[in-house]
């Protein structure tokens, strides 16, 4: 694996080869915002007045990602670099990509960009920072300003709204009040960008660890209800005190995403999101205010919110799995031990118990329930938690019985008779099924071959 050392030596190999060749070349961005900060960047991005073509050409492995808007990536063994020729851009006609582009100088690629804080260059050589926009001063105050005329950028490319909200939460900084303004009138048109660009932020969102802040601001700069509003629909959902005291299902639901652990997985966050999303849509006022079933109605909605988004089928299915089984802990020592070895192997399992932790933690606070689950599985060897099967399909073939629905469920009822500790051996595992499973009519008795 690269080192960020490795990275950034990388990227300074680059830029000498760029100027050993009669062109400037400058690190710019985030990376520029990152040294700082003092912080390691997540990207080095590389910006040059050499022309596509011509910084193409001084590369033995590049990939021609953007030509028409002056990008080219460049592959080492570090990794994979973004080199981009200084441009100005024309009109933006379908709120994501500017018509025409012109080549131009540093001061105008500055000034084209979207927050002062990214849009600022650092020439690795002298080390000085080029700073045309005030990005400098911004940092210094800690504040997302947009860059030039707010209106003009968030019209540009819709998906910079969610980005001054991701970055205004990861760093802590309010977002000037201008470019606020400009985020809050523009909202209704975040749907313009592609849903596979909208989930790659909320998810940065949920994982960069200032999940809380984030979808607060969402949500008060009208975006949540654009983007999620089966999230939005949390709002005002009254709970039973007794179990949560902490207010409505929003309420509770931005505690949990402050609970989140700093290893966060893309599909525990979403699950944490959107595992009372069920909430809405089932709340009756009975003896006490009651949700039943919401995991269910939960699962499926978080599944279509999913399949909005673009997500790829497993993870999505994982999300939903999530949040349709988030209630079973609280059953989990009443379970036969089938079903809890069953639950305890399923490959989510151990995000299952990090949900239910954030959920009581976000509530009444007491984790027991998930501190016994997660005691229950440490105990258990793999060999004890998925032993080897008494019978196989081909030993039920050998009996006479033919694959198909009633295959798999003798097999099913075998492997649950034998994680109960009732069937101990195939001896007694073949003496079940011959009493619980008697062949059909015109098959062959158990133990001989059939008719052909």
């Amino acid at each position: 694996m690269t080192t960020p050392d490795e990275r950034l030596r990388g990227a300074l190999d680059l830029c000498s080869a760029l100027r050993a060749a009669g062109y400037r070349a400058l690190l710019a961005g985030g990376c520029v915002r990152d040294h700082l900060l003092g912080v390691e960047p997540a990207d080095i991005d590389i910006a040059t007045d050499a022309r596509p073509e011509e910084a193409a050409a001084l590369f033995p492995r590049t990939v021609t990602v953007g030509a028409r808007f002056g990008v080219v990536a460049v592959l080492r063994k570090e990794g994979t670099y973004e080199v981009a020729t200084f441009r100005h851009d024309g009109p933006y006609l379908d709120g994501r990509h500017p018509s025409t582009v012109a080549f131009t100088d540093a001061r105008e690629d500055a000034l084209r960009r979207d927050f002062t804080i990214n849009a600022m260059f650092l020439d690795p050589e002298s080390g000085e920072i080029l700073d045309y926009v005030g990005g400098q001063e911004d940092l210094h105050n800690g504040v997302i300003r947009a860059v030039g005329t707010p209106r003009l950028r968030f019209a540009e490319d819709r998906l910079r709204l969610l980005r001054a909200v991701r970055f205004a939460a990861r760093f802590g900084y309010p977002i000037e009040s201008e470019t606020l303004d400009a985020i809050r009138e523009a909202a209704p048109h975040i749907l313009e960008t592609s849903a596979e660009r909208i989930r790659d932020e909320l998810v940065k969102m949920l994982t960069e660890g200032q999940a809380r802040r984030a979808f607060e601001l969402l949500d008060t700069t009208g975006l949540l209800a654009q983007v999620l509003p089966e999230v939005s629909a949390m709002k005002g959902v009254e709970q039973p005190p007794v179990f949560h005291p902490e207010g409505d299902v929003f309420q509770h639901t931005l505690l949990c995403l402050e609970h989140l652990p700093p290893d966060t997985t893309p599909t525990l966050a979403l699950a944490v999101l959107l595992h009372d999303v069920g909430k809405p849509g089932t709340q009756t006022f009975e003896d006490r205010i009651r949700f039943n079933w919401h995991e269910k109605e939960g699962g499926r909605i978080t599944r279509r919110i999913c399949l909005r988004l673009r997500m790829a089928s497993r993870e999505a299915e994982r999300v939903g799995w999530l949040v349709e089984n988030h209630m079973r802990l609280k059953d989990f020592s009443r379970m036969r031990e089938h079903r809890r070895r069953r639950l305890a192997r399923e490959p989510g399992f151990g995000e299952l118990l990090a949900l239910c932790r954030v959920d009581a933690l976000a509530s009444h606070k007491d984790t027991s329930l998930v501190d016994e689950a997660e005691a229950y599985v440490q105990a258990l060897s793999e060999e004890e938690l998925a032993p080897p099967l008494l019978l196989t399909g081909n030993d039920l073939i050998q009996l006479g019985y033919q694959p198909g629905p009633r295959f798999k469920k003798i097999l099913h009822a075998i492997e649950s008779g034998q994680l109960d500790g009732v069937l101990k051996d195939k001896g007694e595992a073949l003496a079940y099924v011959r009493e619980h499973f008697p062949p059909l009519s015109g098959s062959a008795p158990p133990g001989q071959p059939s008719a052909s």
